[in-house]
Order: C-alpha cells, then sequence, then structure tokens
C-alpha cells in the first residue's frame, strides 16, 4: 500500500488505478482504485487512492457508500461537492445498469418480477423505505413512488397517501414494498398491519393490492404468499 503522503505522481505508472486499469481491466483494481478514478485527484498531501481508501475506511465500506448523502460525503475530508457528485452520479450508474437487462414496459407477475425491480434501490439503504408500484388492468408498471422513509427499524405510512397517488395515475392495482435495513426479510407485526390495512382500503376504493413485499440483503418476502393478505 502506498504512503499517506505519497502523492500519485510519486506511485510508478504501473500502479496508478487508470494505467492499471488500461493494462489488465477493470476488474482487476480494488474497490478503493476504482473509487480513486471517479474521484481523479487527491488532495496536496494524498493522492486519490489514499482518500478513497480513508473514505471507505470511515464510511464503513463500499455498501454504506451507497446511502451516504451529499452532506455526508463533504464532511469527509478531501472530498468536496464536486468529487461527491461524481461518486453519487458513479453509484446510480451502477444501480440504473443493475436494471438496464429489463424491458422498457415492466409486467408484474409475480412477487419475483417486484424483487427483480426494487431489490437493487431497495437493499442498501439504512432506512426503511416504502415503495409503491402502480400498475393498470394489463399489470404493467405505470408509475413508482416512495411514499415515506422511517426509522432504521420503522416505516410509517398511511392508506391515504397510497390511493392518493395511486389515484393520480389512474391504477387499477398496486403492490407495495418495503426494505428492511437489517437485511431479514421477515415481516413484522407492523408489516401484517399495514398490508391489512390497505388491502380494506383499496376494496373500498376499488384499487386491488396485490402483494406487500419486505426486501432484504439478496433475500425478499410476499406477504401475500405467506398468506397475511
Amino acid at each position: 500500500m502506498e504512503s499517506p503522503n505519497m502523492t500519485l505522481r510519486d506511485v510508478p505508472s504501473e500502479d496508478r488505478p487508470r494505467e492499471r486499469m488500461m493494462l489488465y481491466g477493470a476488474q482487476a483494481l480494488s474497490n478503493a482504485e476504482l473509487l480513486a478514478i471517479l474521484l481523479r485527484t487527491g488532495t496536496y498531501q494524498e493522492s486519490a487512492v489514499h482518500v478513497a481508501q480513508r473514505l471507505l475506511l470511515e464510511c464503513g465500506g463500499l455498501r454504506m457508500l451507497t446511502d451516504m448523502s451529499m452532506e455526508q460525503l463533504t464532511e469527509i475530508k478531501g472530498i468536496g461537492e464536486a468529487k461527491a457528485l461524481q461518486i453519487q452520479a458513479g453509484i446510480e450508474l451502477g444501480r440504473r445498469l443493475a436494471r438496464s437487462t429489463m424491458n422498457e414496459t415492466v409486467t408484474i407477475r409475480s412477487p419475483q418480477d417486484v424483487a427483480a425491480l426494487l431489490m437493487e434501490d431497495l437493499r442498501y439503504l439504512q432506512k426503511e423505505h416504502f415503495v409503491c408500484l402502480f400498475l393498470n388492468t394489463k399489470n404493467h408498471v405505470i408509475g413508482q413512488e416512495t411514499l415515506s422513509m422511517g426509522s432504521l427499524n420503522a416505516s410509517i405510512v398511511h392508506p391515504r397517501e397510497v390511493f392518493r397517488a395511486a389515484i393520480k395515475r389512474s391504477s387499477a392495482s398496486i403492490v407495495c414494498a418495503h426494505n428492511h435495513p437489517s437485511g431479514d426479510p421477515t415481516p413484522s407485526p407492523e408489516d401484517v398491519e399495514i398490508s391489512k390495512r390497505l388491502v380494506q382500503a383499496g376494496e373500498i376504493v376499488g384499487i386491488d393490492v396485490l402483494d406487500h413485499i419486505v426486501i432484504g440483503d439478496k433475500r425478499y418476502v410476499s406477504l401475500k404468499e405467506l398468506g397475511f393478505m
């Protein structure tokens, strides 16, 4: 590992991230080296690689980096607004790439379809996000909206907000989903309760609630399949 006081100009060309990537491909680079390419420059005292290494150490690793806000990033020495934006742009491109294999018109036929659509967006988040997918009569997704963001262990959503958004889009049905930051998708009693309330409200306004999916880390649970809806 290079010395903290070594700038990129002091590093042999074959050890610089860009040169290494050109020679060996992106897959040969460490997380810090790939991040250094996004940062482009370091500080007077540190190379871009060392700033990237310190950033990953301070935020707790690559996974935690994905959920850092602009304010949190710029609190780290060597990361200004421009570098923070470059990092966030790179993360968002990765998320979009993960979804890019799907057809432009997404059809929901099963819980697996919901998980395929939302997993990469939700699995890394450190707070609960409650998301609704709005479907037409052919079960095509015509809209997606995050309706609430909760604490580390609770997400509060009211049926009023859910169905106001659904009616606005002329939805025939909806699918709800939220993440568990712990990575364990086992439904809580609150998850079951809100699902039942949404189904009841949907029956009143004439919009079916097809399922409620809980997303964990590479795992998900369907409350419909568990018999809670």
